[in-house]
């Protein structure tokens, strides 16, 4: 682990996202109904934009100011990782604000808040790729857990929204609950929670894990598999993925999966990876579990959020393969991965967010003869579904690829055969939904328009979908050197030496 410092600098971009947060909150309270003179009302639209601008300020300043290779109070590594990640969240937090912006004004009250609660999101998230030590991790990931719960409950006249958002807390402190004993297991039989400690415990430990070493690491894995919605602690997704506003559904798709595969990597390669025999096998059964049960249920969906919440759920049994496989390979390719996930699920919400916002609809059915109405919308969503399935040219088809790859490369060829066949189902369900768009009939003629600030950040994300398609070789670069941080640290080096 890098020498700690105090130099509060090191999370500067943090102290903008909160300080953000406090601003929008401020603006929506105290500026007054008919401006400032020639200044005109403040429209809640125009907060989505300020949020984005603040999200878009801690991404450059991650990148061009602060210092890399060091470690705050001795509980937040500032690295390759914690940058990439950093940039990575702020983007997410980007086009939540501007996917919103239409949809808040419209159909949601206090907008200052809903932005602030995204921002703080982003910071817990940022706390979670950078977190060096157990306690810090948990606080971070209650913070993005609990921005979710508020904003999944956000529209409280829909009582789908109120149920979905209660189920979601509910379950979520139980498994919080989980996470904390298994903390505390492991810090009893380890005496640390910092990961490099646990990592340099668990490597001079010869004999076989302890049965209070293995619970601890069981509650653990309980936990951050409720985080990411693994099976069989998937069961809060569909409820609040349906009942969520639009654009916290797409924020909750992205920033909670990504959020938790950054910790689950980084624990698991520094802290755990010494007793990897121990853990593989169970981890891998949660991917098989996870991956089946995704991808077979949503088969079933009749409704798009509910498709893709079954959906994601599938994709986070292939990221599973990832900590299963833990290698610096897999953990770059998990990395890929998610990235292209994200970007690839982003375009397909943003798609569903713009049709809603026309027409206020959201069931499969009600998307019949979108290329004819919205032929740019029918074209990016189609886009986003063969990239989610994994088909060549999208960035779906690359990533798996690279991922599939390297789990079988760790002799876990068998559970890369069982991605491959449940790629090979996820490609019916996305079907159906470009059946409808091209080859079905709308009821009623519908003139789709999209504003530019929604077109522009569609058109982006689009764009991503492609590139990481067609050439990944810059991304997978840049996260090479990255990810290489946690496989560098005390506990392998300890076990190569015995």
């Amino acid at each position: 682990m890098p020498d700690a410092n105090f130099d509060w600098k090191l999370l500067t971009p943090e102290y903008i996202l909160v300080a953000w947060a406090g601003l929008l909150i401020m603006l929506d309270l105290f500026w007054p109904a008919g401006g400032f003179g020639r200044w005109g009302r403040l429209d809640k639209e125009l907060l989505g934009y300020i949020a984005a601008a603040g999200a878009l300020i801690s991404v450059l300043v991650s990148l061009i100011w602060v210092d890399n290779d060091t470690n705050f109070a001795g509980l937040i590594d500032i690295n390759d990782y914690t940058t990439l990640f950093r940039v990575f969240f702020g983007l997410i937090g980007v086009f939540a604000c501007l996917a919103s912006a239409r949809y808040v004004k419209e159909r949601l009250l206090h907008a200052g808040e809903y932005y602030a609660f995204i921002l703080l999101a982003v910071v817990g998230a940022n706390g979670m790729a950078a977190a060096s030590e157990l306690l810090t991790a948990y606080i971070s990931l209650e913070l993005l857990s609990f921005s979710l719960y508020v904003l999944t409950a956000y529209a409280k006249f829909d009582l789908r929204s109120n149920e979905g958002g209660l189920k979601y807390m509910l379950l979520g402190a139980f498994s919080s609950a989980l996470l904390l004993y298994g903390i505390g297991m492991i810090y009893g039989t380890t005496g640390s929670t910092h990961y490099s400690e646990i990592g340099k415990a668990l490597s001079t430990d010869t004999g076989g894990i302890d049965e209070a070493l293995f619970l601890g690491l069981a509650l653990i894995m309980a936990g951050l598999g409720f985080k990411v919605a693994a099976v069989p602690f998937h069961m809060w997704t569909p409820d609040a993925y349906e009942g969520a506003p639009l654009p916290v559904t797409a924020l909750i798709s992205a920033i909670s999966k990504s959020g938790g595969f950054a910790l689950f990597l980084k624990l698991f390669a520094e802290a755990f990876e010494p007793k990897i025999d121990d853990w593989r096998y169970f981890i891998a059964g949660l991917s098989v579990a996870t991956m089946v049960l995704g991808n077979l249920v949503a088969i079933q969906q009749s409704n798009i959020k509910r498709l893709l919440a079954y959906s994601s759920i599938g994709q986070v049994g292939y990221l599973l393969m990832g900590i299963a496989a833990l290698s610096p390979e897999s953990g770059s390719a998990l990395v890929l991965h998610m990235m292209g996930y994200v970007v690839t699920n982003l375009a397909a919400f943003v798609c569903v967010i713009i049709y809603y916002n026309w027409t206020g609809k959201e069931e499969i059915k009600d998307f019949a003869g979108l290329r004819d109405t919205a032929p740019f919308l029918a074209l990016s969503l189609s886009i986003a579904l063969f990239s989610l399935a994994g088909m060549p040219l999208f960035a779906g088809f690359a990533t798996k690829f690279i991922l599939f790859q390297a789990a079988a490369d760790q002799d876990l060829l068998w559970l890369a055969g069982v991605a491959v066949t449940m790629s090979f189902v996820s490609l019916y369900y996305y079907l159906v939904i470009i059946k409808e768009m091209f080859l079905g009939k709308a009821e009623a003629p519908l003139s789709v328009r999209v504003p530019w600030v929604e077109y522009g950040a569609l058109a982006l994300l689009v764009a991503g979908v492609l590139f990481i398609g067609l050439y990944p070789a810059p991304l997978l670069d840049w996260v090479d050197g990255s990810t290489a941080d946690v496989f560098a640290g005390v506990g392998r080096a300890a076990v190569a030496g015995q």
